[in-house]
C-alpha cells in the first residue's frame, strides 16, 4: 500500500541538489509569501496537457518540448520569448505535416531557472565558491556575494515566470501563431539556409495544403484553430520549496496540482526512488517527466514508474531518454522491452542534448549537431526494432542566433563558439539548427508513419 502523501512529505527525505541557504528562517518566510501568490497555471490546463500526452503515448500525437537550458534574469526580454516561441511553432508545423499527427508543444520556459550541478563548488584561480545553480538560487558572477543562495531570487523567478506566461498566452491565442504566418517564416528559413533546397519540397507541399484549405473556405477567419494554438510550459522541479509553495488543491477535482507549470520533470541526478523529488512529484496530478540516463537499469525504471504512475494513467509519465549517441543502442532497448512487457503507458521522448556535451580545448562546453542527430536516429531505430512509438523530442534551444553548438547547415566550428556564446549553463541549438533538426526528424516521422501503415495493411 502506498504511503500517505502530503505536499511537505518530501521534507522527510534527502533532497539531492539542494542549495545551502545561510538563513533558513528567511527562506521559510519567502516560501510562505509565495504560498499566498496566485497560481501560474491552472489544473484544467494541466489536465488538457495530460490528455494530449496520452495520445502521444499511444502513437496518436508527437511531443515537442524545447527551450532554454536555464532561463536568465538578465536576458529576460519579450523579444527572446517571442523568438523561441516562433521557432518552436516552425518546428511543430514541419513535424505535424510529416507525421500527419498533432504535435504537443511544451516549452522549457516560464520557470526553467534552477540547474543541477556535478559539484557543489567551483574553483577558479585557487578560489573555491558555491557552484552556480541557476538565477532563482544564486548569481553567475564568480563572487562570494553572488554565489551565496538568496531566497529573494525565488520572488524574481515567480515574477518573470508570470510575465512570460502572460506573453506566451497572448502569442498562442492572439493570432501570432497563425499557420500562414508560421509558414512565411518557414519559407524565409528555406531561402536563407545553405541546405534549404533539401527542405524546399516539404515547404512547398505545406504551402499547397494551405492554399487548398483556403480554396475550401478553411481560413484563419473561418476556423479559429488556424490562427491559434495550445502551448504549455514545463521545467525541472528542482527547488522543492518553491514547488511546494505553488502547489494547490484543485477545487473541481480535489486533487493536488503543482501550479508553477503544466508539466514538471525529475532530473537524472534527482531520481532516487526514496528521495525527496520522487516523493514530491508522486503526489501531484500534473503530467510529469523522468530523465532516464545510461545508469538507469530496467528494474530501477520499473520501480520509479510504480512510484510515479501506480495507476498506469496514460499521459501521466513521459520518459525523457538522455543516453548519448554512443550508448543509446546499448542501454535503451532493455528499458523499452521492460516497459512494454509490464504494459506500462508512457511517452518515450528523446533528449539528444545532455549525453553529447563535450568541452573544447579553449574551455567551451559544446554539442555537435551530428551527434545530436545521431542519437535521435538511433532512438527512432530502437523503437522501430521493438515495435514501440518514438513519441517525442526534448531539446535545449533558443530563437537567438547563438554559436553554442557546432555543425549543422551553418557549419559552426570551434573557432566560432566565442562569437555569440550566451548560455548561462549548457550549449543550445540556435534557431537555424533547431529548424533544421525538425526537418530531419520529420523525415524519420514520415518513415515511421509509412511503416505503421504497412503493418496495418499486412495485418488486414
Amino acid at each position: 500500500m502506498a504511503q500517505a502523501w502530503a505536499k511537505d512529505s518530501w521534507r522527510a527525505r534527502k533532497a539531492a541538489q539542494s542549495p545551502a541557504y545561510p538563513d533558513a528562517a528567511k527562506l521559510a518566510a519567502i516560501e510562505t509569501r509565495l504560498q499566498s501568490f496566485p497560481p501560474l497555471v491552472f489544473a484544467g490546463e494541466a489536465r488538457n496537457l495530460k490528455a494530449r500526452l496520452a495520445a502521444a503515448a499511444e502513437g496518436r500525437a508527437f511531443l515537442l518540448q524545447g527551450g532554454d537550458c536555464a532561463e536568465s534574469f538578465a536576458e529576460f526580454h519579450p523579444d527572446n520569448i517571442r523568438d523561441t516561441f516562433r521557432v518552436l511553432l516552425q518546428m511543430a508545423v514541419v513535424l505535424t505535416f510529416a507525421a500527419k499527427l498533432p504535435v504537443v508543444k511544451v516549452g522549457r520556459m516560464a520557470g526553467q531557472f534552477a540547474k543541477p550541478r556535478s559539484s557543489d563548488t567551483e574553483i577558479q584561480d585557487g578560489v573555491e565558491l558555491p557552484a552556480y545553480r541557476g538565477d532563482n538560487i544564486n548569481g553567475i558572477a564568480f563572487e562570494a556575494a553572488a554565489r551565496t543562495p538568496d531566497p529573494n531570487r525565488l520572488l524574481e523567478a515567480y515574477s518573470q515566470s508570470a510575465a512570460t506566461l502572460n506573453l506566451l498566452r497572448a502569442f498562442a491565442q492572439g493570432g501570432y501563431a497563425d499557420l500562414h504566418r508560421v509558414h512565411r517564416w518557414m519559407l524565409g528559413f528555406v531561402s536563407r539556409t545553405q541546405a534549404g533546397e533539401r527542405y524546399r519540397d516539404v515547404a512547398d507541399r505545406i504551402a499547397e495544403a494551405l492554399d487548398f484549405m483556403a480554396a475550401c473556405g478553411v481560413t484563419s477567419e473561418t476556423v479559429p484553430e488556424m490562427r491559434q494554438t495550445d502551448f504549455y510550459t514545463s521545467h525541472e522541479a528542482l527547488h522543492l520549496g518553491y514547488e511546494q509553495a505553488l502547489t494547490r488543491v484543485d477545487s473541481t477535482s480535489g486533487d493536488w496540482y503543482d501550479c508553477s507549470a503544466h508539466m514538471l520533470w525529475i532530473g537524472d541526478r534527482t531520481r532516487q526512488p526514496d528521495g525527496a523529488h520522487v516523493e514530491f512529484l508522486r503526489g501531484v496530478s500534473n503530467p510529469i517527466g523522468l530523465k532516464a540516463g545510461p545508469s538507469l537499469d530496467a528494474p530501477g525504471l520499473l520501480r520509479l514508474i510504480d512510484a510515479l504512475n501506480p495507476k498506469n494513467e496514460p499521459g501521466r509519465l513521459t520518459l525523457i531518454c538522455r543516453m548519448g549517441v554512443d550508448k543509446v543502442q546499448d542501454k535503451l532497448p532493455a528499458l523499452v522491452r521492460a516497459v512494454a512487457r509490464e504494459g506500462r503507458s508512457v511517452v518515450w521522448s528523446c533528449d539528444p542534448m545532455h549525453g553529447n556535451t563535450v568541452k573544447t580545448a579553449s574551455g567551451y562546453k559544446t554539442r555537435g549537431f551530428d551527434r545530436i542527430l545521431g542519437e535521435v536516429r538511433r532512438f527512432f531505430a530502437v523503437h522501430q526494432a521493438e515495435g514501440t512509438h518514438a513519441g517525442g523530442i526534448h531539446v535545449e534551444m533558443t530563437g537567438q542566433d547563438v554559436t553554442e553548438c557546432i555543425g549543422g547547415a551553418q557549419a559552426i566550428d570551434e573557432s566560432q563558439l566565442a562569437d555569440r556564446y550566451h548560455t548561462h549553463c549548457d550549449p543550445r541549438l540556435n534557431a537555424s539548427q533547431s529548424i533544421e533538426l525538425a526537418f530531419l526528424i520529420a523525415e524519420m516521422l514520415k518513415q515511421q508513419r509509412h511503416r505503421a501503415a504497412a503493418r496495418l495493411a499486412a495485418a488486414s
